[in-house]
């Protein structure tokens, strides 16, 4: 028998023994919830090359 460790709460449970899978119950899967919803979890975006960075003024040609 595996056991997985709820990534809320921290607690080994069998997962069989849920349907609120990867969380050992339905209350840790709504408090993960709430915390998505609470912007508490945020996605890391890489920035593209191709996007200007809005703090630095536009470069212009230079007159020689």
């Amino acid at each position: 028998m595996t056991r997985i460790r709820c990534p809320v709460c921290g607690k080994l449970f069998d997962p069989s023994a849920t349907e609120a899978m990867p969380f050992c119950s339905r209350r840790c899967r709504m408090i993960d919830l709430g915390r998505w919803l609470g912007e508490q979890y945020t996605i890391p975006i890489a920035k593209q090359d191709d996007e200007e960075d809005e703090t630095q003024p536009p470069e212009f040609p230079t007159e020689e």
